[in-house]
C-alpha cells in the first residue's frame, strides 16, 4: 500500500466530504494510489477539450492528476493552479476512455474539488439539495412559480426575484428558450396517477422508469416519450416513484445528501422487487444514469450499504442502451427529420461505453439521411452547471460542437442527456438555427414503431 493510505489532502474533519476509496478499473484504490496510475504517457492530451482549446499542461488529464498527487504530499506549491486545473474540468470522462490504466481522473478531480475553500457551502446549493432532499414537493412548488411568471411573461422577473438561484438551478434562465412553454405539470405528477390507475394487481413489471431531475421537472415530454417506448417495444413496467439520484449533491460537495438521495433510491428498488421480482431500472438522462451505475462507489467501507448499492447499480440501464433495433421499424414520417446525426452524451460514450446501441436504432430510422458527426464524443460543454461556472470555456467548447454540426448540415442532433439538450439547441438557435437538438426518446417515439 502507498505510504499515502492515509489521504494527507484534507483532514478528519472532513472525511465526510470525500470517498473512502475509488473503483477503477486496476481495483479498489485510495485517491493517492488511483492519481499514481497515471504514467503521465499523454493520451489523454488527444482528447481533452480543455488542454486541446488552451494547450496549457495544467488543464489536461495528466496535469490535474498531477496536481492531486503533489496536493497530498504536500508539495504542491501553486494552489492557485491547482484551484484553476480542478475547478476547469469538465468531467467528461474523455481521458479515461482513451486512457490505457483507465485512470478515472473526473473522480480524482471530483476528490480535489471537494478540498477547495468554500466548495458545496453555495447558499442556493445548499438550498437546493436540501429541499430536493427533504421537502421536494416544496422544490417543485417554487419551480413552478417560476416557470408561471415566465408563461405570464415575467420571466425577467423570475430572475430578479432570483428564483432560479435559490432553487439551484441557474441552468434554467437560458434553459427556457430550450423548452419552449414551460411545464406546470412534472413528469412524476403525470406518471403517478397514471400508475394509480394501472398497477392494481400487477405481480411482475419488465421494467421501471427512473425519472431524472431534468426529463421531470424541464422536459417531461422526454420522460412520457420514454415510458410509451418502453412499453411498446418492452413490454409492461411501472414508474418507480423515485428521488433525485443525488447527482447534484455528489458534484457539489455533498456526499452524505448523494448518500441519502441514493438510500431512498435503494430502498424503493429493493421493496418493488419484493413484490414484483427484478427488473431493470432504465433512465433517460445519461448523466444520471451513469452516476447511478457508480452507486457502490458512495459506499465503500460501509458493509451493510454497499452491497445494496452495488445490486441497485447492476439493475440500472439507459434508455439509449435498451431498444432492440431489431424491432424497431421505421415510420412514413421519419423522412421529415431531415439529416440526422447523433451527439455521443460524454457520460454515454465515456461513463457507460454506450456508442453502437443508438446509432443501430437511428440508422433504421434515418436511412440514407443518417450522417455521422464528426468528433461526435467531443464534450459540447454543457456539463451541468459548466455553462455558467466557467462560461468563456463551455463557450469555445461548444463552438467547435457547432462547427462539426454545421459540417454536416444536420437538420436534427439527437441527443441522450438534458444538460446537452439545453446546451446545443442554445447554441443552435445563435449560430445554426436550422437544426435542432431532440433527446432520443422523443425521435424514437416520433419516428419509430414497432415492428411486428
Amino acid at each position: 500500500m502507498s505510504k499515502y493510505e492515509i489521504n494527507e489532502l484534507y483532514g478528519s474533519d472532513s472525511e465526510n466530504r470525500h470517498l473512502k476509496t475509488l473503483l477503477t478499473d486496476l481495483g479498489e484504490r485510495t485517491l493517492y494510489d488511483a492519481a499514481a496510475q497515471c504514467n503521465r504517457c499523454g493520451y489523454c492530451e488527444t482528447v481533452c477539450p480543455t488542454y486541446m482549446l488552451t494547450g496549457r499542461e495544467t488543464l489536461s488529464a495528466r496535469g490535474r492528476n498531477q496536481f492531486v498527487r503533489l496536493l497530498v504530499e504536500g508539495k504542491a506549491k501553486n494552489t492557485h493552479a491547482a484551484a484553476e486545473a480542478l475547478s476547469t474540468c469538465l468531467l467528461c470522462g474523455a481521458c479515461t476512455s482513451a486512457c490505457y490504466a483507465k485512470v478515472p481522473t473526473a473522480d480524482i478531480a471530483l476528490e480535489g474539488r471537494r478540498s477547495l475553500s468554500g466548495y458545496g457551502e453555495n447558499f442556493f446549493s445548499k438550498i437546493a439539495v436540501e429541499t430536493l432532499l427533504k421537502a421536494p414537493n416544496l422544490f417543485a412548488l417554487w419551480l413552478k412559480a417560476a416557470y408561471l411568471l415566465k408563461r405570464l411573461g415575467l420571466a425577467r422577473l423570475a430572475e430578479g426575484l432570483g428564483l432560479y438561484n435559490f432553487i439551484g438551478m441557474p441552468a434554467l434562465k437560458d434553459a427556457q428558450n430550450s423548452m419552449g412553454r414551460p411545464p406546470l405539470r412534472f413528469a412524476s405528477e403525470i406518471l403517478k396517477k397514471n400508475q394509480a390507475l394501472a398497477q392494481k394487481g400487477k405481480t411482475s413489471a419488465a421494467w421501471a422508469y427512473f425519472a431524472p431531475c431534468g426529463p421531470n421537472y424541464i422536459f417531461p415530454e422526454v420522460a412520457l416519450a420514454t415510458v410509451r417506448n418502453l412499453k411498446k417495444y418492452l413490454g409492461d413496467g411501472i414508474f418507480i416513484e423515485n428521488s433525485c439520484c443525488g447527482l447534484l449533491a455528489h458534484n457539489y460537495g455533498r456526499l452524505e445528501d448523494a448518500r441519502e438521495f441514493a438510500k431512498k433510491n435503494i430502498l424503493r428498488y429493493e421493496k418493488l422487487t419484493g413484490s414484483l421480482g427484478k427488473f431493470a431500472v432504465i433512465g433517460d438522462c445519461s448523466s444520471c444514469v451513469a452516476f447511478m451505475k457508480t452507486y457502490e462507489q458512495l459506499f465503500t467501507g460501509n458493509d451493510e450499504w454497499r452491497p445494496r448499492a452495488a445490486a441497485f447499480a447492476a439493475a440500472v440501464r439507459d434508455i439509449l442502451e435498451v431498444i432492440p433495433p431489431e424491432k424497431v421499424k421505421r415510420s412514413q414520417k421519419a423522412g421529415t427529420a431531415g439529416k440526422v446525426v447523433y451527439h455521443d452524451s460524454c457520460r454515454a460514450c465515456h461513463g457507460q461505453g454506450i456508442r453502437l446501441e443508438p446509432r443501430a436504432v437511428l440508422k433504421k430510422l434515418a436511412l440514407e439521411r443518417w450522417r455521422e458527426l464528426p468528433e461526435s464524443d467531443w464534450c459540447c460543454g454543457g456539463a451541468g452547471a459548466y455553462a455558467f461556472t466557467q462560461t468563456a470555456m463551455s463557450n469555445a467548447i461548444l463552438e467547435r460542437k457547432l462547427t462539426n454540426i454545421a459540417s454536416t448540415q444536420a437538420d436534427t442532433v439527437v441527443v441522450g442527456a438534458t444538460s446537452c439538450l439545453i446546451q446545443l439547441n442554445s447554441g443552435l438557435k445563435a449560430a445554426y438555427p436550422t437544426a435542432k437538438a431532440v433527446h432520443y426518446s422523443v425521435f424514437l417515439d416520433n419516428f419509430g414503431k414497432r415492428q411486428e
